[in-house]
Protein backbone atom coordinates (compact mmCIF):
# COMPACT_ATOMS: atom_id res chain seq x y z
CA UNK A 1 0.00 0.00 0.00
CA UNK A 2 1.20 3.52 -0.74
CA UNK A 3 2.27 5.11 2.55
CA UNK A 4 1.66 8.54 4.01
CA UNK A 5 5.38 9.24 3.56
CA UNK A 6 5.26 8.37 -0.14
CA UNK A 7 2.15 10.51 -0.70
CA UNK A 8 3.74 13.44 1.16
CA UNK A 9 6.91 13.25 -0.95
CA UNK A 10 4.93 13.47 -4.21
CA UNK A 11 1.96 15.66 -3.28
CA UNK A 12 3.43 17.86 -0.51
CA UNK A 13 0.57 17.13 1.91
CA UNK A 14 -0.82 14.32 4.02
CA UNK A 15 -4.60 13.90 3.83
CA UNK A 16 -4.66 10.85 6.14
CA UNK A 17 -6.97 10.70 9.13
CA UNK A 18 -4.60 8.34 10.95
CA UNK A 19 -1.58 10.68 10.95
CA UNK A 20 -0.68 9.51 14.47
CA UNK A 21 -0.15 6.02 13.00
CA UNK A 22 3.05 7.27 11.36
CA UNK A 23 4.63 7.79 7.94
CA UNK A 24 4.73 4.06 7.20
CA UNK A 25 0.96 3.75 7.52
CA UNK A 26 -1.12 3.64 4.36
CA UNK A 27 -2.31 6.97 3.10
CA UNK A 28 -6.10 7.08 3.29
CA UNK A 29 -8.73 9.76 2.84
CA UNK A 30 -7.80 9.72 -0.86
CA UNK A 31 -10.31 9.43 -3.68
CA UNK A 32 -9.79 7.66 -6.99
CA UNK A 33 -9.59 11.14 -8.54
CA UNK A 34 -6.89 12.24 -6.02
CA UNK A 35 -4.89 9.13 -6.88
CA UNK A 36 -4.94 9.98 -10.60
CA UNK A 37 -3.25 13.30 -9.78
CA UNK A 38 -0.69 11.48 -7.60
CA UNK A 39 0.06 9.03 -10.42
CA UNK A 40 0.45 11.84 -12.94
CA UNK A 41 2.98 13.62 -10.71
CA UNK A 42 4.81 10.41 -9.79
CA UNK A 43 5.15 9.38 -13.43
CA UNK A 44 6.43 12.83 -14.41
CA UNK A 45 9.01 12.63 -11.63
CA UNK A 46 10.15 9.05 -12.24
CA UNK A 47 9.65 8.84 -16.03
CA UNK A 48 7.83 5.54 -15.43
CA UNK A 49 4.26 4.42 -16.09
CA UNK A 50 2.75 3.62 -12.69
CA UNK A 51 -1.00 3.06 -12.54
CA UNK A 52 -3.65 1.48 -10.37
CA UNK A 53 -3.98 -2.26 -10.90
CA UNK A 54 -7.01 -3.51 -12.77
CA UNK A 55 -9.47 -5.45 -10.68
CA UNK A 56 -8.32 -8.72 -12.28
CA UNK A 57 -4.66 -7.91 -11.61
CA UNK A 58 -5.49 -7.01 -8.03
CA UNK A 59 -7.32 -10.30 -7.38
CA UNK A 60 -4.63 -12.41 -9.10
CA UNK A 61 -1.98 -10.74 -6.93
CA UNK A 62 -4.05 -11.01 -3.74
CA UNK A 63 -4.56 -14.71 -4.33
CA UNK A 64 -0.82 -15.39 -4.53
CA UNK A 65 -0.82 -15.75 -8.32
CA UNK A 66 -4.33 -17.04 -8.86
CA UNK A 67 -4.63 -19.62 -6.07
CA UNK A 68 -8.05 -20.19 -4.54
CA UNK A 69 -7.20 -18.37 -1.30
CA UNK A 70 -10.09 -17.07 0.78
CA UNK A 71 -7.91 -14.19 2.01
CA UNK A 72 -4.57 -12.91 0.70
CA UNK A 73 -2.08 -15.49 1.94
CA UNK A 74 -4.44 -17.99 3.58
CA UNK A 75 -7.85 -19.62 3.49
CA UNK A 76 -7.88 -20.18 7.24
CA UNK A 77 -10.02 -18.00 9.49
CA UNK A 78 -7.76 -19.05 12.39
CA UNK A 79 -4.63 -17.78 10.57
CA UNK A 80 -6.22 -14.58 9.20
CA UNK A 81 -4.70 -12.44 11.97
CA UNK A 82 -1.21 -13.38 10.77
CA UNK A 83 -1.93 -11.77 7.37
CA UNK A 84 -4.41 -8.95 7.94
CA UNK A 85 -5.52 -6.04 10.09
CA UNK A 86 -9.29 -6.34 10.49
CA UNK A 87 -12.04 -5.83 13.08
CA UNK A 88 -10.72 -8.44 15.55
CA UNK A 89 -7.13 -7.14 15.77
CA UNK A 90 -6.90 -3.60 14.38
CA UNK A 91 -7.78 -1.69 17.54
CA UNK A 92 -9.99 0.60 15.47
CA UNK A 93 -7.55 1.96 12.92
CA UNK A 94 -4.96 1.48 10.20
CA UNK A 95 -1.47 0.11 10.90
CA UNK A 96 1.97 0.55 9.32
CA UNK A 97 2.37 -1.32 6.04
CA UNK A 98 4.19 -4.66 6.06
CA UNK A 99 3.75 -5.71 9.69
CA UNK A 100 1.75 -8.84 8.88
CA UNK A 101 2.92 -11.84 6.84
CA UNK A 102 2.98 -11.40 3.05
CA UNK A 103 0.98 -13.59 0.71
CA UNK A 104 2.57 -16.15 -1.63
CA UNK A 105 3.82 -13.43 -3.98
CA UNK A 106 5.47 -11.47 -1.16
CA UNK A 107 2.77 -8.76 -1.15
CA UNK A 108 1.70 -7.27 2.17
CA UNK A 109 -1.69 -6.00 3.34
CA UNK A 110 -3.73 -7.19 0.37
CA UNK A 111 -6.42 -8.18 2.88
CA UNK A 112 -7.49 -5.65 5.51
CA UNK A 113 -5.81 -2.44 6.67
CA UNK A 114 -7.42 -0.18 4.00
CA UNK A 115 -9.62 -0.80 0.96
CA UNK A 116 -7.63 -0.38 -2.25
CA UNK A 117 -8.86 1.50 -5.29
CA UNK A 118 -8.52 -0.30 -8.64
CA UNK A 119 -8.45 1.17 -12.12
CA UNK A 120 -11.70 -0.42 -13.35
CA UNK A 121 -15.19 0.92 -13.46
CA UNK A 122 -17.45 -1.13 -11.20
CA UNK A 123 -19.71 -3.60 -12.97
CA UNK A 124 -22.36 -5.36 -10.89
CA UNK A 125 -22.10 -8.47 -13.10
CA UNK A 126 -18.34 -8.19 -13.66
CA UNK A 127 -17.57 -11.89 -13.24
CA UNK A 128 -20.52 -13.32 -15.13
CA UNK A 129 -20.15 -10.99 -18.14
CA UNK A 130 -16.40 -10.52 -18.57
CA UNK A 131 -13.87 -12.63 -20.43
CA UNK A 132 -12.07 -15.23 -18.31
CA UNK A 133 -8.58 -14.09 -19.32
CA UNK A 134 -7.44 -10.71 -17.98
CA UNK A 135 -10.82 -8.91 -17.97
CA UNK A 136 -10.73 -5.13 -17.83
CA UNK A 137 -14.19 -4.31 -16.50
CA UNK A 138 -16.82 -2.08 -18.10
CA UNK A 139 -15.78 0.70 -20.50
CA UNK A 140 -17.68 3.31 -18.49
CA UNK A 141 -19.71 3.76 -15.34
CA UNK A 142 -20.36 5.92 -12.31
CA UNK A 143 -18.44 3.95 -9.68
CA UNK A 144 -14.84 2.68 -9.42
CA UNK A 145 -13.77 -0.60 -7.81
CA UNK A 146 -12.35 -1.05 -4.31
CA UNK A 147 -10.89 -4.37 -3.14
CA UNK A 148 -9.31 -5.95 -0.07
CA UNK A 149 -11.35 -4.88 2.91
CA UNK A 150 -10.25 -2.62 5.75
CA UNK A 151 -9.42 -2.52 9.44
CA UNK A 152 -13.09 -2.05 10.41
CA UNK A 153 -14.57 -5.14 8.75
CA UNK A 154 -15.31 -8.71 9.83
CA UNK A 155 -13.68 -11.64 7.96
CA UNK A 156 -16.72 -12.28 5.73
CA UNK A 157 -16.35 -8.76 4.28
CA UNK A 158 -12.61 -8.84 3.56
CA UNK A 159 -12.37 -12.02 1.48
CA UNK A 160 -10.29 -11.97 -1.71
CA UNK A 161 -13.47 -11.93 -3.81
CA UNK A 162 -15.14 -9.05 -1.93
CA UNK A 163 -15.57 -5.94 -4.05
CA UNK A 164 -17.28 -2.57 -3.77
CA UNK A 165 -17.99 0.26 -6.14
CA UNK A 166 -17.95 3.92 -5.12
CA UNK A 167 -17.96 7.22 -6.94
CA UNK A 168 -14.44 8.33 -7.94
CA UNK A 169 -14.70 11.36 -5.62
CA UNK A 170 -15.38 9.27 -2.47
CA UNK A 171 -12.94 9.66 0.43
CA UNK A 172 -12.71 7.83 3.75
CA UNK A 173 -10.19 6.70 6.35
CA UNK A 174 -10.97 3.25 4.94
CA UNK A 175 -9.73 3.88 1.36
CA UNK A 176 -6.14 3.75 0.17
CA UNK A 177 -4.33 2.18 -2.79
CA UNK A 178 -1.33 0.37 -4.18
CA UNK A 179 0.33 0.84 -7.56
CA UNK A 180 1.15 -1.38 -10.49
CA UNK A 181 4.17 -0.87 -12.73
CA UNK A 182 3.73 -2.77 -16.00
CA UNK A 183 6.84 -4.45 -17.35
CA UNK A 184 8.64 -2.59 -20.11
CA UNK A 185 8.94 -4.54 -23.33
Amino acid sequence: EVTQEQWQSVMGNNPAFFKNCGEKCPVEQVSWNDIQEFIKKLNARTKKNYRLPTEAEWEYAARSGGKKEKYAGTSSDVELGKYAWYSANSGGGAHPVGQKQPNGLGLYDMTGNVWEWCQDWYGEKYYSQSTRKNPSGPQSGTRRVLRGGAWLFEPARIRSVTRYGLTPASRSDLYGFRLSLPLSR
